[in-house]
């Protein structure tokens, strides 16, 4: 298959990696060419960890959008999910072919709804979209050419918007270990970073800007304290999807299944053991500033869609609006310039009922 890999950060160079090995033909795409030369001069992505060791070579690689998705079969987008609706405006006025499918790796929280929005507004006919609800990996870019690959997710949930089974069935080509499910609502509630990292962001931010992020993230900053936080806010997240129709794991269950917490977990209730004992993430550092993803990221597009679903379905989530006012005014920004609102992802005014009907097929 030809695949347009689009997005040079740890996320698109493990992408690059996995698909090459596993024969595909592949265009890897950047926005930045400095972060591009160190590939170019290489004549690839050198890897490490999980997938093994060595170079995997692209057929192409450049900043050039039209020439990156010239002929693909399929452009998997692997952003941070600030750029889903950047990326949608790009690839419309790029010429993507409306019957080429597009998978987000990540979607996370309202991706696939903000994608599809987003294209609908230029107006071309927006192509099927799929979605994972976390990316595949857990990857760090330590050198300007290569990543290095903790972990690799053993089960991923995946949802498409209606009109999107061509692009998820290519998605579980592309990634084995896909596990499809009812909607983009209940992949969208099984983002573990929307849970994972607003507490610890939080209750942690004056050491992030006193260290610069010199701690581990999920065993230094995961107090018991840390950890009775974000069981609360897991309880939220499970009543909302309970609202939608969806009962889903915890999300010590979720991590076992993507393989950042051991298969051997019993007690599922210890959130810090569980988590402080995950070999994939022991060794990841902090934000090394409150400009860091956990912060841009996991807010305006991770609790701020939340909240805005909770909002359609009903549900108090105190703990949820908290983090989120905490945050805005830690960080001293108001994360619906530019975040992922309900106007955004083109579901504002509805009830639960009628985004029920806008995401789910039968």
């Amino acid at each position: 298959m030809k695949v347009a890999v689009l997005g040079a950060g740890a996320g698109g160079a493990a992408s690059v990696a996995e698909l090459v090995l596993a024969g595909h033909s592949v265009h890897f795409w950047g926005r930045s060419a400095e972060t591009l030369e160190p590939h170019l001069k290489l004549g690839g992505v050198a890897f490490d960890g999980k997938l093994g060791e060595g170079i995997a070579k692209p057929g192409l690689i450049t900043t050039d959008l039209k020439s990156a998705i010239s002929g693909a079969d399929v452009a998997v987008v692997a952003l941070p999910t600030f750029s889903h609706s950047a990326i949608a405006n790009a690839l419309a006025t790029a010429g993507w072919p409306s019957n080429r499918p597009v998978v987000l790796n990540p979607g996370h929280t309202g991706g696939a709804l903000e994608f599809a929005e987003t294209y609908s507004r230029t107006g071309c006919a927006v192509p099927p979209v799929a979605e994972f609800s976390t990316l595949t990996y857990v990857a760090r870019k330590y050198r300007p050419d290569g990543v290095s690959i903790s972990g690799r997710a053993k089960q991923l949930k995946a949802a498409a918007l209606k009109g999107g089974a061509q692009a998820l069935e290519i998605a579980a080509k592309l990634y084995p270990g896909v596990i499809p499910v009812a909607d983009v609502i209940a992949s969208d509630l099984s983002n573990v970073n929307m849970i994972l990292h607003p507490p610890g962001a939080v209750l942690a931010a004056a050491w992030v800007e006193a260290t610069g992020g010199n701690f581990t993230f999920y065993v230094d900053a995961m107090t018991p304290g840390v950890a009775r936080v974000m069981r609360q806010l897991d309880d939220e997240r499970l009543a909302v999807a309970r609202a939608f129709g969806h009962q889903l794991p915890n999300l010590i269950e979720e991590m076992k299944l993507l393989g950042t917490v051991e298969a051997d977990v019993v007690d599922v209730t210890d959130y810090r053991a569980a988590i402080a004992g995950g070999e994939a993430n022991r060794r990841i550092k902090g934000p090394d500033s409150l400009e860091s993803r956990y912060y841009k990221e996991d807010f305006g597009h991770g609790l701020l869609p939340f909240l805005e679903f909770a909002g359609i379905a009903g549900v108090d989530v105190p703990v949820a609006a908290s983090l989120y006012r905490l945050a805005q005014a830690v960080v001293g920004t108001d994360y619906r310039i530019g975040g992922r609102t309900a106007e955004a992802m083109g579901i504002s005014g509805m009830s639960r009922d009628q985004l029920i009907e806008k995401v789910r097929a039968s």
